[in-house]
């Protein structure tokens, strides 16, 4: 297994995955969850202390590769972001190996974002290779206007940096995604969902959770006074609903 993880606790396996940054995406929430529950956090291929990828990259094929390598037959999946995406599509490929699925304002293949979001992501690219710039302009966009005044601002932005300049070492290659996409086989979703988004998060992630909504069986629960970064933000009460809702 070449990706980096770290595996800590014991008890009931949980699988941590991220997007856009690494491992310590999940500093103040992994620290909580081991107390019960074995937690396995790992930096996905190309991101933090995991290898550059050197063909199209499969995040799905990814887990189910270190899920195999760490002998564990059935996990509960907690996805943040594009995170939330993977373990969705992991979810609905590999059913038998996800015991409960837990969504932090997950991306959904196949969604039609906005044309303010699409502007938002060219305005980044045109801005490379400066990473300065590149960060300010995605923080700027609304769905971090709760994290950018928090105390946890600058992990944010060097988990940020971080990630881009491990982005420019990636050969020219593609993410591949299952097909059909996530978003047409949302109601073929058998492990019990719970979605969690900050309601001050972007209206494109709070139309994702409104899709959720309509046509899956997922619980919802959105936190006021919370954004993109609830995982950051809002630890203790993250921990809270997912320890409760592992229990049931």
């Amino acid at each position: 297994m070449d990706l980096y993880y770290e595996v800590n606790g014991n008890g009931h396996p949980v699988v941590l995955l991220t997007g856009g940054a690494d491992v310590r995406n999940w500093k103040f929430v992994a620290c909580l969850l081991e107390k019960h529950y074995k937690v396995v956090a790992f930096d996905g291929r190309g991101t933090g202390k995991s290898p550059s990828p050197l063909e199209d990259v499969n995040y799905v094929e990814d887990l189910l590769s270190l899920l195999d390598h760490l002998e564990i037959n059935q996990a509960t999946l907690i996805g943040h972001s594009m995170g939330g995406q993977i373990a969705t599509e992991f979810a609905l490929n590999y059913p038998e190996r996800v015991s409960k699925l837990v969504l932090l304002a997950p991306g959904l293949s196949g969604f039609s974002y906005s044309k303010e979001f699409e502007e938002n992501i060219k305005k980044i690219h045109e801005a490379a290779p400066d990473i300065d710039k590149m960060v300010e302009l995605l923080l700027s966009d609304p769905s971090y206007r709760v994290v950018t005044v928090s105390p946890h601002r600058n992990l944010m932005v060097q988990m940020l940096q971080h990630h881009m300049n491990r982005m420019f070492e990636w050969p020219a290659v593609k993410l591949i995604w299952p097909q059909p996409p996530a978003i047409e086989r949302l109601g073929e979703l058998t492990p019990k969902t719970l979605l969690i988004i900050g309601k001050e998060d972007s209206p494109d992630n709070l139309r994702v959770a409104n899709y959720f909504r309509k046509h899956s069986n997922a619980r919802i629960i959105e936190f006021p006074g919370a954004d993109h970064m609830v995982n950051l933000t809002h630890p203790e009460e993250l921990c809270h609903q997912i320890t409760g809702f592992m229990k049931e």
